[in-house]
C-alpha cells in the first residue's frame, strides 16, 4: 500500500516512524532518569532521618565502601539537582517530539486528501 503514496507523502510517512521511534527512546530515558530521580530523593530523606555519627557505607561498583555522613549527603543533593535537570529537559524534548509528531501528521493527511488527487490523475492508470 505504501508503494501507491506519492514520494512526498513516503517521506512523511517516515519521518513520523522515525519520530515516533524517537518519541519512544526519549519517553524511556525519561521514566529511568524518574526512577532514578525517586531514588536519590528517597536515599536523601532517609539520610537525614540518620544520626551523623552512624556508620554508612556505599556502593562502588560490587564492593561496600565506608562512607562519612557529608560527603554521602552532598553527593546525594547534587545527584538529585542533575536528575531534576536531566528529566526536565527530557520533559521539553518529549514535548518537541510530540509537536512535531502532531504537525507532520496533519501535513500528510492534508497531502492524502487534498493533494492526493492530482499527483494520482495522470498516473492512475
Amino acid at each position: 500500500m505504501q508503494g501507491s503514496l506519492p514520494p512526498e507523502a513516503q517521506e512523511k510517512l517516515e519521518e513520523l516512524q522515525n519520530l515516533q521511534e524517537t518519541a519512544q527512546n526519549v519517553a524511556e530515558q525519561k521514566q529511568s532518569s524518574e526512577t532514578a530521580l525517586n531514588e536519590a530523593k528517597t536515599a536523601l530523606e532517609t539520610l537525614e532521618d540518620i544520626d551523623a555519627d552512624t556508620k554508612m557505607y556505599r556502593e562502588v561498583g560490587e564492593l561496600l565502601v565506608e562512607a562519612e555522613y557529608d560527603e554521602a549527603k552532598d553527593d546525594l543533593e547534587e545527584k538529585v539537582d542533575s536528575l531534576e535537570v536531566r528529566v526536565e529537559q527530557l520533559t521539553k524534548q518529549e514535548t518537541r517530539v510530540q509537536d512535531k509528531f502532531e504537525s507532520l501528521q496533519e501535513e500528510l493527511q492534508q497531502m492524502l486528501q487534498g493533494g492526493g488527487a492530482g499527483p494520482m490523475g495522470p498516473g492512475g492508470a
